[in-house]
């Protein structure tokens, strides 16, 4: 049987997501409009989307988004 390998991760998913999207929104600059760059400027939105669904869920008493 094989044994999983295990990742400890050293910054919060908040954090590695922020990081993504700073970085996605960086390489959309770069390139000329088209689909590629609406596909980065895409994933970065959904990113940011699961921050703010994130911090709902840690956020204490879980109150619904409004």
């Amino acid at each position: 049987m094989q044994k999983r390998r295990r990742f400890k991760q050293t910054k919060t998913l908040g954090q590695r997501l922020a990081e993504e999207v700073t970085r996605l929104r960086d390489q959309a600059r770069a390139l000329p409009p088209g689909r590629s760059r609406e596909m980065l400027l895409r994933k970065a939105r959904q990113d940011e989307t699961a921050i703010q669904i994130e911090s709902w869920l840690r956020s204490p008493g879980l109150r619904a988004p409004t």
